[in-house]
């Protein structure tokens, strides 16, 4: 192992084990909201989930933090219809997003949900990244580049995220990926690593739980 390798691996190891000591931490609900209005300045930077009706947000939040139901599942898409808060540890705060693109809801709560989510994103000075799930058997779907066209937009800093990977062939699923990372190289707001994740097998949940503790506040903050 060369210097700079296992520099590379001890760096990636520490990133791990801050992820799992924050995520191993309290985690406490705040308050949901109808309107960004009704939402106060919690003074802590925030992680928001953003994503398809169906792509098991609510599911990996719960894998992230270690809890069956810290955040509501359903088999029933876009059952989220508020801005879900959550305080980990009083260093980063999580955002639970309304689902988009679930075609059974009505107009007028797409709307509604639109304009929730749309209020919140681009007026949020806390926000450190959005984390865009995305199913890995069906990819990047219209609505997806939607919203990312609207955080390039905002400049507002997300991150893909693949789900269900325990669902997929390790060679399919190699392949979404790439093709994923070549299309955020094109986008002006995206990070450029795509994580791999799976909430019923854990897999990719420290590397995620990592990536967001590199966003928290330190641990003396205050």
């Amino acid at each position: 192992m060369t210097p700079e390798t296992e520099s590379d691996a001890e760096a990636e190891a520490a990133a791990l084990e801050a992820g799992r000591l924050l995520f191993a931490g309290p985690c406490d609900f705040l308050i949901s909201a109808a309107d960004e209005n009704q939402i106060p300045a919690f003074g802590l930077a925030e992680v928001a989930f953003a994503g398809r009706s169906n792509v098991g947000k609510s599911s990996l939040v719960n894998a992230l933090t270690g809890r069956k139901t810290l955040a509501r599942t359903s088999g029933t898409p876009g059952r989220t219809r508020l801005l879900n808060f959550f305080d980990l540890g009083g260093r980063l705060i999580l955002v639970d997003l309304p689902g988009y693109g679930y075609a059974r809801a009505s107009k007028s709560d797409i709307e509604r949900w639109t304009r929730l989510t749309r209020g919140y994103l681009k007026g949020r000075s806390e926000l450190r990244r959005v984390c865009l799930l995305v199913d890995s058997r069906h990819g990047l779907k219209a609505s997806d580049h939607q919203v990312m066209d609207e955080l390039d937009k905002a400049a507002v800093s997300y991150q893909v995220v693949l789900t269900k990977a325990d669902k997929m062939k390790p060679g399919p699923l190699a392949r979404m990926a790439e093709e994923t990372g070549k299309t955020l190289a094109k986008r002006p707001a995206a990070h450029p690593v795509c994580l791999i994740t799976s909430a019923e097998s854990g897999a990719g949940i420290a590397e995620l739980r990592g990536a967001l503790a590199a966003l928290a506040e330190p641990r003396d903050k205050g």
